[in-house]
Formats: C-alpha cells, structure tokens, sequence
C-alpha cells in the first residue's frame, strides 16, 4: 500500500489557492477596466453637456444684455480668446514625439484638403444653409426686414460651434484619451461668443444647443470605438497634428492671417497611418 507523502497534499492546495488567487486578480482587473472605461464615457459625456449649457447660458446672457455689449467689447474679447486658443495650439503640439510624422501629415494633409477643396465644401454647404434661412425669412415677412431671425441665427451658432478645428480636435482627445482640457476650453470660448451672437441676432443662437449635443456626442462616441485601436503614440502625434490646426485658428481669430483650417483637416487621418509606418 503506498502511503502519499505529506507534503503531496500542501503543494496541490497551494496551487489550487494560486489558480484561485489569479482568477479573483483576472476578475479584478476586468472589471477595473471596465469601471475605467464606464467612468472615461461618463465624463466625456460630461464635457459635451457642459459645452451644450454654456451655449445656453451666454446666449441667455447676450439676450439680456444687448445693449450692454458694444463692438468694440466684443472685438477685444475675441481677440483675447484668438491669444488664449494660440497658447493651446502651441501647448497641444508639444505632445508629439516624431517630427516627421507632424511635417508629413500637415504637408499631405493640406495638399489632399486643398485638392478636394474641403473648406470651400463646407463654405457652401454654409453658404446653403443660410440662403435657405433667407427665403424663408422673406417668404415669413413677405420681404420686410426683421431685425432678427430665428432660423438665421440658428445656422450662423451651428457653424460657428460646430464646423470647425477645436470641435473635432477636442471631441477626438476626449474619446481618445480621455483629455477634457479642450473641450472645457472650447466650453468657455462658446459661452462668450453665444453671448455675442445672441447680442446681435437674438433668440434663435439658443437653438444652436441641441446640434452642438448630438454634433460633438456622435464624435467623441466615434472616437471611443476608434481608441482601443490606436496605441499612445499614434493618439500623441494625432493631437500634435490637431493642435497645429487649432494654432492656424488662433491667427485666424487674431487676424493675423486668414488661413483655410478646414484644408487641413485629413491631417487627422494620415497623422495615425503614419505611426503605423514610421515606427
């Protein structure tokens, strides 16, 4: 008759603990991650609503002080916030690792956008809204001149808040990486121009609210699904890129130069394909 060993017994519990131990630890983790990513959509979530809130409340705030707010104000707050948005541009840009990557995909980037004339698509589509939001002003007041118009405010707050550098970059780094420091800045740059606008062509800027929600929402929600699929370095040099283009708005805004943001925007694209083959 053999008689096991002693010590056959312990060593066969303390794997059986071991194997336990890993799997409670494997639990652990997935659901950490999962917390983590639960948490990471909340907020960006956060950060569109605080964006859509701040359309309201300036827009409130212009309508209630129209006759506070002068040209000459308004001129000098957007050339404070052109100074403010060169600083982002400048500091977003600094995340990038490979120079290379920056060079190539601005250059390819500018030359496919201006080929495909991307601003100038985007100017028309504009350009179409707000002929639309003409007729049927015309066609409401059988051609007499209103002093606002609901739905040509409308279009001229959607463009603004929506088709631009800023909404895309910041909308990308918040579902990328979880960075909200654009979106909050773009919140409060929204917040004093909505005021501004909803100075000069009243309570029609607020129904700029709802498209700002479901506008930035769609891409940060796009962006998340993108993220498990681009690795830290090619999220750092899409920002690099993105910030770049958030630097041209700032000499926009400051009048230093008018440069066609817009054409730049496959940069975005070519800037993660590029860290593919430039690693």
């Amino acid at each position: 008759m053999i008689i096991p060993q002693a010590g056959t017994r312990v060593k066969l519990s303390q794997y059986v603990f071991a194997a336990a131990d890993i799997e409670i630890e494997r639990k652990m983790l997935y659901n950490g991650a999962r917390k983590n990513e639960r948490n990471g959509r909340d907020e960006w979530m956060l950060a569109v609503f605080v964006n859509t809130l701040t359309v309201l409340i300036g827009g409130c705030f212009g309508l209630a002080a129209r006759k506070l707010i002068s040209r000459k104000l308004s001129e000098a707050i957007m050339l404070g916030i052109g100074a403010c948005t060169v600083y982002i541009g400048i500091s977003g840009a600094l995340a990038g690792r490979n120079t290379l990557v920056l060079v190539l995909s601005v250059v390819i980037g500018g030359a496919l956008g201006t080929a495909l004339d991307l601003d100038g698509r985007l100017g028309t589509i504009g350009g179409v809204l707000q002929r639309a939001a003409d007729r049927l002003r015309r066609r409401r007041t059988d051609g007499a001149e209103k002093k606002s118009d609901p739905i040509q405010a409308f279009v001229t707050a959607s463009l603004l808040f929506c088709v631009g550098s800023m909404t895309i970059v910041g909308s990308l780094n918040a579902g990328l990486t979880q960075d909200y420091e654009l979106l909050y800045t773009k919140s409060i740059m929204d917040l004093i121009s909505s005021a501004m606008l909803a100075a000069s062509l009243g309570p029609g800027v607020l129904l700029a609210a709802p498209f700002v929600l479901v506008f930035q929402g769609a891409i940060c929600l796009l962006a998340g699904v993108l993220a498990p699929y681009l690795g830290e370095y090619a999220r750092g040099e899409l920002i690099c890129a993105g910030s770049v283009l958030i630097l041209l708005l700032g000499f926009n805004l400051l009048g230093i130069k008018k440069f066609k943001v817009a054409d730049y925007l496959p940069a975005l694209l070519i800037a993660p394909l590029l860290c593919l083959v430039l690693k």
